[in-house]
């Protein structure tokens, strides 16, 4: 990290779940939705469709096996990305070792961060969520998003609600941190892979302003459910 770059005050939010709805609580008590939460519920009908076609097809034991698993692998690399982050000792189980092969090449790219795994509040728009890593990449600042899949993802149409997500991230981020001189108009997402180099998927600050657009519409969907 560059002498004066420094990391941010790392706030770590209480989560609560409430009809499947997860909220975050800030200091003075006030719950916020959070972003999967507002995209979950303001979710297009023909990406809601799309799913339960797969459920069905697939079988509902078989769809939470399988999510289930999904699940616990984007958890473990996340937890290694972290540590590998904040300077730590990695040690990567069998069961996360593929993932973590196919993303420490990118991370090698990340540079001066600033956040990791932090819970950050959006005061105008009302949601709050968790943040991957505010940091650089190739010497840009950026938000950053880790994510796991067992096969390429190709193109950002099957990223479907990933790259809203970072606009709602770097949004808040922008906000909660205002007072320490952040301005982030960038964001990464990497997908990490099995037995192959992971997907990078790099957003200009044209391409977010569009998403912010688009995620200011998904928030208000939401404050009128």
């Amino acid at each position: 990290m560059s002498p004066n770059i420094q990391l941010l005050p790392n706030y770590q939010a209480k989560s609560l779940r409430e009809q499947g709805k997860r909220y975050y609580v800030d200091e003075g008590g006030i719950r916020f939705p959070s972003v999967t939460t507002i995209l979950n519920a303001t979710k297009p009908q023909a990406a809601k469709e799309a799913l339960m076609n797969w459920r069905d097809r697939v079988g509902t034991v078989e769809a939470n096996k399988i999510s289930s698993a999904a699940s616990r692998r984007g958890t473990s690399t996340h937890k290694h990305i972290q540590r590998y982050l904040l300077g730590k000792n990695v040690s990567v189980p069998e069961v996360a070792r593929p993932y973590w092969e196919s993303v420490e090449p990118v991370l090698q790219d990340i540079q001066d961060v600033r956040l990791v795994e932090g819970s950050v509040f959006h005061y105008g728009l009302n949601y709050a969520g968790r943040v991957d890593c505010v940091a650089s990449y190739k010497g840009v600042p950026c938000v950053c998003d880790w994510k796991t899949a067992d096969r390429p993802k190709a193109s950002v149409a099957r990223l479907y609600d990933g790259p809203l997500q970072l606009a709602a991230y770097s949004g808040a981020v922008n906000q909660f941190y205002q007072d320490y001189g952040i301005k982030i108009d960038c964001a990464l997402l990497v997908v990490a892979l099995p037995e192959m180099p992971a997907e990078v998927f790099w957003f200009e600050p044209e391409q977010m302003a569009n998403y912010w657009r688009e995620w200011e519409q998904r928030v208000a969907e939401f404050a009128k459910k």
